[in-house]
């Protein structure tokens, strides 16, 4: 792989430290810098790497020893980190969604494109074993032609355990946009990019109160759907059909289901690294499990920064801006359905990611 690719690490919450542990392991990949608008957060992240600089956002911006910076701010933020990035000439991989909205996360990827830079973004789920033994044995006509799918998230709403949940209830949150993507990323890695979608959805009440944290008792307002449902069109024909809901206690349904002419598919959860994909044919009696067989082993969160290092000049990243930016559309025509009641043409497409065969980083 030749040099690591140095990363400089822009906003410390939660999620920062399963990307911080996966950049630990990889060869390809060094932790080069962090930032955060809390230095005090940014210092806590980086204390199981002593030595780490921790820096304001424009120094870390600056810094030459940076090649790519790993943006894990909130949504809201994400298109205004990223376009800082591209200005100072670096590569830029984002936590999910691209942007908060699909005209931002357009100008990032029309100033990437100026400035000869790549965008990657999250989930990079979709490239461990379990989504990709699924792929596979889609490709291998296991169930035969796909005629349908299904995806089913269900929970009763991440304020129960997470101390500030209020960014999931305002634009750019919500069921759809915080878990969807996903669900819709899996399901364009197995079935392709979406044409056309319709869809309703619903809000179950006007106040979030917060279970955890400091802030516990806390109400919080909700201004986004909290139950999404609807129906994707794929290019090739294939129908699946997606529920998101921070509404509803909990569900049996499989994450994600994969029907063909010839049999069916339970795939695991796809925000999830692995996990079991069972295979029931026409005529079988119940269900076998089949063997990994493609997909990143053991990943973690961060294996699609690795994935873009390793990706040649030229060539879109598996886990690509493009990618990012069809399933954002994707997910903004299913509302705009919601809200007119009509169906939805989505404008933007996208090249089914390349497969990614059995490989240990």
């Amino acid at each position: 792989m030749g040099q690591p690719l140095n990363v400089g690490v822009v906003g410390c919450g939660a999620i920062s430290a399963q990307y911080l542990r996966t950049i630990d392991r990889l060869p390809g990949l060094r932790l080069a810098a962090v930032a955060d608008l809390d230095p005090g957060r940014a210092a806590a992240a980086v204390a199981p790497w002593p030595g780490t600089p921790v820096l304001p956002v424009a120094d870390l911006m600056a810094d030459p020893g940076v090649d790519v910076v790993l943006n894990l701010t909130v949504p809201a933020a994400h298109a205004e980190v990223a376009l800082q990035a591209i200005a100072a000439g670096k590569d830029v991989y984002c936590e999910k969604p691209l942007a908060a909205n699909s005209a931002d996360a357009a100008r990032v990827l029309r100033a990437a494109e100026a400035a000869g830079v790549r965008v990657g973004c999250a989930p990079d789920t979709v490239l461990g074993t379990g989504t990709q033994t699924a792929r596979k044995a889609v490709d291998d006509g296991l169930v035969g032609r796909p005629v349908a799918a299904t995806a089913t998230m269900v929970t009763p709403g991440h304020e129960r355990w997470h101390p500030n949940p209020d960014f999931y209830y305002v634009p750019g949150g919500g069921p759809l946009l915080d878990m969807g993507p996903y669900y819709v990323t899996s399901l364009v890695t197995l079935l392709g990019p979406v044409t056309s979608v319709i869809g309703a959805a619903s809000r179950l009440r006007g106040k979030r109160t917060i279970g955890s944290g400091p802030r516990r008792g806390e109400e919080i307002p909700v201004s986004v759907d909290t139950h999404v449902t609807g129906v994707l069109v794929h290019e090739s024909g294939a129908l699946s059909t997606l529920v998101m809901s921070f509404d509803a206690a909990a569900t049996k349904a499989p994450n994600i289901e994969v029907h063909g002419e010839r049999g069916s598919l339970v795939v695991p959860d796809p925000n999830h690294f692995d996990g079991v994909v069972r295979l029931s044919g026409v005529g079988d009696e119940g269900w076998r499990d089949l063997p990994e067989s493609a997909g990143y082993v053991a990943a973690g969160r961060g294996v699609g920064l690795a994935d873009l290092a390793t990706t040649p000049a030229g060539q879109e990243p598996r886990a690509g801006g493009t990618l990012a930016f069809h399933v954002l559309d994707v997910m903004e025509s299913l509302l705009a359905s919601a809200a007119s009641g009509a169906a939805v043409t989505v404008a933007s497409t996208c090249e089914r990611p390349p497969a990614v065969p059995l490989l240990t980083l």
